[in-house]
């Protein structure tokens, strides 16, 4: 039986809390993210560009509702803070 690396919910969760974001208890991957991008500043932007760098690029599956959320929530924030910047 094959096991696949996946990324759900709970890892990124963990991910950002190890990034020193401040995560709500029960948070979804959308609730997370949106959190995280709340009041960003040059080195949050690059940790949070740095991880979801290593998420999309890694060779571990990543379950739809946290692509969805990284989508929607992660990846227009830090282009639009990059257009600020």
């Amino acid at each position: 039986m094959m096991h696949a690396d996946l990324i759900d919910q709970d890892d990124l969760l963990g991910q950002l809390r190890s990034l020193g974001f401040e995560m709500p208890a029960g948070a979804s991957a959308d609730q997370a993210c949106a959190h995280a991008v709340v009041g960003l500043t040059e080195a949050r932007a690059t940790a949070l560009r740095r991880m979801v760098e290593q998420m999309l690029c890694g060779k571990a599956m990543i379950l739809p509702a946290v692509r969805q959320a990284i989508d929607q929530q992660l990846l227009p924030a830090l282009a639009l803070f990059k257009q600020r910047a």
